[in-house]
């Protein structure tokens, strides 16, 4: 959590001096919106002397700074761009699913066009509500002319959508907020439509999808969940997986028919195993991430 920590001073969250710069850029929404730019400590490394010199603190202009060169002038430079939730501490205005899109499109554009990191050797990582954002943006590109695809989209507890994240979030994974109400489906029906930012997740990958496989491009996405996550239950991911997978099958598949299909595919690794013994039981694990390529 950020709350009462000075994000001017990244040191104070574990960073070396010099390894991460605050910086903000100016949205399209006429918002300026934070960020870091955070180097690879194998990088900060090689160039630690010169970094160190620098000012620390707020980079009013990032473009002067040696680590921003570092990113630009490398060739193969690879960036990733980080999308998380519960990040409206330091955001002016009213945040809104459109705006906050907006927002995510002008950081984009920034990676593409300052830093000029292409966006094939950009990944877009997110988690929570970040999900929903990269995947509002990763649609946006992918549905330009020509279409943009980047190198790969990491999604860490994505929900399929807010109606039926209301419908099963916990405060402080105890208070439940709409689900007495999933029993009278009437009623929680009327009180999700004044529900005004939808956040359609689940639709995203799949038009995302739909895109990239009409238009012949390569794309990667890997999903990321816990069993055990009481904020967004592991159902999320799982229903936005089945979208996905959806989208790439022209009969379409039901939800149970892929169930099945991951059932049958997965491997038992055996138990896992420390220095003193057996950590845990049996266990099946499977591959959580989609990789699919034009046909």
């Amino acid at each position: 959590m950020t709350w009462f920590k000075d994000l001017d001073v990244p040191e104070t969250f574990g960073f070396l001096r010099g390894q991460t710069t605050p910086f903000s850029i100016r949205s399209s929404t006429g918002e300026m919106l934070y960020a870091w730019h955070i180097l690879p400590v194998e990088l900060y490394r090689q160039h630690e002397l010169a970094l160190v010199a620098e000012p620390s603190g707020f980079a009013s202009d990032i473009t002067t700074r040696f680590a921003f060169k570092l990113l630009r002038n490398d060739p193969d430079a690879q960036l990733i761009i980080h999308m998380h939730g519960a990040a409206g501490t330091v955001r002016s205005g009213t945040p809104s699913e459109r705006g906050l899109c907006l927002d995510a499109v002008t950081v984009v554009e920034w990676a593409t066009k300052v830093a000029s990191i292409p966006p094939s050797r950009t990944l877009i990582f997110s988690q929570s509500l970040g999900t929903a954002i990269s995947l509002a943006v990763s649609e946006h590109f992918a549905l330009q002319c020509p279409p943009i695809v980047f190198a790969g989209s990491v999604l860490v507890a994505p929900f399929a959508d807010v109606a039926m994240l209301a419908a099963t979030y916990r405060v402080a994974c105890s208070i439940p907020i709409l689900s007495p109400l999933t029993r009278f489906p009437l009623l929680s029906n009327y009180l999700s439509t004044f529900i005004q930012d939808k956040w359609l997740s689940k639709d995203r990958i799949a038009e995302y999808i739909r895109a990239n496989e009409a238009n012949g491009e390569k794309y990667q996405l890997t999903l990321i969940y816990a069993e055990e996550d009481y904020d967004i239950s592991s159902h999320h991911a799982k229903v936005v997986f089945w979208h996905a997978v959806n989208a790439t099958v022209p009969r379409g598949i039901s939800y149970d028919e892929l169930e099945e299909t991951k059932y049958k595919s997965k491997t038992d690794l055996g138990a896992a195993r420390v220095d003193h013994g057996v950590a845990d039981g049996k266990r099946r694990y499977q591959r959580g991430d989609t990789k699919n390529r034009p046909k």
